[in-house]
């Protein structure tokens, strides 16, 4: 048994939870263990008794009683393959002490789920530095987005860039080729989502359903949601490349508002349907052809201001190679479009 000692919280672990706190550098002990000290007396925070889930202040002072030494180490086998190992290091865009930005490839989900055993949130085990803390997702994509996706190496870190989603104080811009050109060529869409069910035990193929505005507060589950396009360039009126920006952030909300206004994002089976060849007439999210059925939908750059050291980052993810295939087949140069078509209109 280890003597009684007295830890003061440091400032980079301002809100965290008494027990993850204690369980981070002392892993061997169980959360019964933890609860029961609390409940004993055992374990204090300033001299009084807390609960297991209370929240730390910088400063405080945690006073620790004797605790089990730790078993022997057993020995962990590694989670991530070699390869998959530098699969997830070469999809890194940019990195420091703080943050890692990835370039995530469309197909790869961001976190598990139902028959997922591949995914973002299990391969950046890789990332993790010897004995340091596994990066920390503090955002999503969809499985079929492609594009920047942000870790946060530290607990700080996490904070600031959790509050700063939350706060909407990060400007996220996507390129999308859509079905037709959108009119007027720039916009607001303000439609309501609401989660339809799928179908299957684990409700399998869920969607979103756009409610108009007014429609939204007497809706059971619906949610406001707002997204700004506005279109860069056009093929006629077949197709057109846009850049869309999520003001909030909902599930699927940029496919579910461009198919609501009649231009599904190119490949979107879900919300433009995979049978629906477009014709030029402006609906279908097919082009036809030996153009990629894949989504047509990238989170192509991210401005925000760094959550430790305070200074602008500006990150930008290269589109990826089917959405690369379609650009060049149309014609469509990247150099030759705005990188904010929204600065001018703010």
């Amino acid at each position: 048994m280890s003597q009684v000692q007295t830890v003061t919280v440091g400032p980079g672990d301002a809100g965290q939870r008494l027990d993850r706190w204690l369980r981070r550098m002392f892993p061997h002990v169980p959360q019964g263990r933890i609860e029961k000290m609390c409940r004993k007396g055992e374990l204090r925070v300033d001299g009084a008794r807390v609960k297991a889930n209370a929240r730390l202040e910088p400063g405080q002072d945690v006073r620790i009683p004797p605790l089990p030494e730790v078993a022997a180490p057993t020995v962990r086998k590694p989670r991530v393959s070699e390869a998959d190992a530098r699969f997830i290091r070469s999809c890194i865009l940019w990195q420091d002490d703080h943050i890692i930005a990835l370039n995530k490839p469309p197909g790869l989900p961001v976190q598990g789920g139902s028959k997922l055993t591949r995914h973002v949130d299990q391969l950046v085990e890789a990332l993790r530095p010897e004995g340091g803390e596994k990066p920390r997702l503090v955002h999503r994509l969809d499985k079929d987005t492609s594009g920047l996706l942000l870790l946060a190496r530290t607990r700080e870190a996490a904070a600031g860039l959790t509050e700063a989603f939350r706060d909407r104080t990060t400007r996220k811009i996507y390129w999308a080729a859509v079905a037709g050109v959108p009119s007027p060529r720039m916009g607001t869409i303000r439609f309501g989502l609401v989660k339809a069910p799928g179908h299957g035990a684990g409700g399998e193929g869920e969607k979103m359903l756009c409610i108009h505005p007014n429609d939204v507060a007497k809706t059971e589950g619906a949610k406001h949601a707002v997204s700004d396009y506005a279109v860069l360039t056009a093929l006629g009126r077949r197709a057109s490349w846009c850049a869309l920006v999520p003001v909030t952030g909902r599930t699927h909300q940029l496919r579910a508002h461009m198919a609501e206004i009649g231009h599904p994002v190119i490949g979107d089976g879900k919300y433009g349907g995979s049978g629906q060849e477009n014709l030029g007439d402006g609906w279908g999210a097919q082009l036809g052809g030996e153009l990629s059925r894949k989504l047509h939908l990238h989170a192509r750059s991210l401005k925000l201001t760094h959550p430790v050291t305070g200074k602008p980052l500006e990150l930008t993810a290269p589109l990826p190679e089917h959405m690369l295939r379609t650009w060049e087949a149309v014609g469509w140069h990247q150099d030759e479009v705005l990188a904010d078509p929204f600065e001018d209109e703010e």
